[in-house]
């Protein structure tokens, strides 16, 4: 108890939060493949947590921009607010406060490199944030975006817009690869008012990953995102496409 404990507090005072239920901080840095190897506890990953934690982040980004910047149309806002809370964003926010080693991992995944995986590390600083909040408050828990996400809100907002996910990609991979991306639709499912849409989207013949969306643009933007990830964690695309190309 006293291990868990001076390993909790040392987080503690990195994020400058006393938890007044430390067990929730915890189950905040367990990811679900920690449990594998804990069968016998009764405990649970912090999947739930996170789902929590996008929610408040994204209404937090999104009464930030609303109120400080009335000048912005309604797609400019919704450009800075897709890039404050994206991936790579929230990556580097975990990577600032360190939670990569607090992050509690089976022992493949640790050898795989999951205390460096982007995607990991942003899971794991949206449940953080939902731990906050639901021990802290909506009170503290702005205190701590602020104090970490507020940088981004004013480059990006003062900025005036940021390119969309799409627009990005695109120009990535035209200047990179000399083509450009195409998007296919491999499902929809739902009635009419309600319909979901899975979106692939093509470098050349290669297909690189998919996404999901209440319509095709919004899970394009959705799959692109996805594949802008891809890009800046691996060479590997790079490598294929040169590949199929000598076809």
């Amino acid at each position: 108890m006293e291990t868990k404990n001076n390993f909790l507090n040392q987080l503690e005072k990195i994020i400058g939060i006393e938890f007044r239920n430390k067990n929730l901080l915890k189950t905040a840095l367990i990811h679900r493949s920690w449990l594998n190897e804990h069968k016998n506890q009764q405990i649970e990953s912090n999947e739930r947590l996170e789902f929590l934690g996008d929610a408040v982040i994204e209404l937090w980004a999104t009464e930030h921009l609303f109120s400080k910047y009335p000048q912005l149309s309604e797609g400019s806002l919704t450009n800075i607010r897709a890039a404050v809370v994206r991936t790579e964003t929230l990556a580097k926010k975990a990577q600032q406060l360190k939670l990569g080693q607090f992050m509690l991992l089976s022992r493949g995944e640790e050898k795989s490199g999951g205390r460096k995986n982007l995607s990991l590390l942003a899971d794991l600083f949206e449940a953080l944030v939902g731990a906050i909040y639901y021990d802290q408050g909506i009170t503290k828990t702005k205190a701590f975006l602020d104090n970490l996400l507020l940088f981004d809100i004013k480059h990006w907002g003062e900025k005036g817009n940021v390119k969309d996910s799409k627009t990005l990609l695109q120009e990535i991979v035209q200047a990179k690869y000399k083509i450009t991306p195409y998007y296919k639709v491999l499902k929809q499912k739902g009635p009419d008012h309600n319909k979901s849409f899975l979106v692939a989207v093509f470098f050349g013949k290669k297909q690189i990953c998919f996404g999901e969306g209440r319509s095709k643009q919004e899970a394009e933007e959705n799959t692109a995102r996805k594949a802008l990830t891809i890009l800046e964690k691996t060479s590997k695309i790079g490598l294929d496409l040169t590949k199929e190309k000598s076809k």
